[in-house]
């Protein structure tokens, strides 16, 4: 049980580290010096230092609630360990946008985009709030963008209301696995359902992206009969 705890903590938080260095290296962790990690972490984090030793009379002293301890926490925060504000994207924020775009392309589906092209593109929307919305994800400790995404409107006559489309999903590498995604959709749905013109919420994605699509699952989102078709006028098959 004490490693499986001890791994659970260590996965949960994607680092490869021996106990060994491990123990030598948390004497000096805090917010500020892993500014991605919220004060729960930092105590589970501490705890584990006494929980995983090097030593078997250091682990069998291990007291049963420091476990149970360590075992709520990780349960209850490991998932959210970074704080973020979502806020909508503006013109300084172009390159970054622009970058997670061009990233994405190439992540899922192999393609190499031109970036003069994609910054245009970003920043023509970016002039014109009728095309759609880019909302990103701010770090609030060490301000940085996490995350983004964007909403682009499709008019339902069915349902006399417009369905907001999620388009252009990106969280950067370093930040994935801990809510970033969570929390811009949960803001978007959020000012979606407080909004009487706005029918539903829609996305499409690679169809060879599993994980994208458990993701979307876990958020209640549900896969449809619909399948998408086009005559793309710019970007050629690959």
């Amino acid at each position: 049980m004490r490693s499986a705890c001890f791994a659970l903590v260590m996965d949960r938080l994607g680092l490869k580290i021996g106990l060994g260095h491990w123990r030598r290296g948390i004497t000096g962790l805090s917010s500020q010096s892993m500014p991605w990690i919220g004060s729960s972490i930092l105590e589970i984090l501490t705890l584990s230092t006494g929980f995983v030793s090097n030593s078997k009379a250091e682990d069998d002293a291990v007291r049963p609630l420091q476990l149970r301890k360590i075992l709520i926490l990780a349960r209850t925060n490991l998932s959210w360990r970074i704080n973020t504000r979502i806020r909508v994207a503006n013109i300084k924020d172009v390159p970054v946008i622009a970058d997670f775009n061009a990233r994405l392309a190439l992540e899922t589906e192999g393609r190499r985009l031109d970036i003069d092209v994609v910054q245009a593109g970003v920043r023509a929307l970016l002039d014109d709030s009728s095309r759609g919305t880019y909302f990103v994800a701010e770090t609030q400790s060490a301000p940085a963008i996490a995350g983004q995404l964007l909403i682009t409107y499709e008019w339902s006559d069915w349902r006399n209301g417009n369905f907001w489309w999620i388009q252009s999903v990106y969280v950067a590498e370093q930040f994935r696995g801990s809510g970033v995604f969570r929390s811009l959709f949960g803001h978007i749905q959020a000012l979606a359902k407080a909004r009487k013109d706005v029918c539903g919420l829609r996305l499409y994605m690679d169809a060879h992206n599993a994980q994208a699509r458990k993701a979307y699952e876990r958020l209640g989102l549900k896969r449809t009969n619909y399948e998408v078709f086009e005559t793309d006028f710019v970007l050629k098959d690959h």
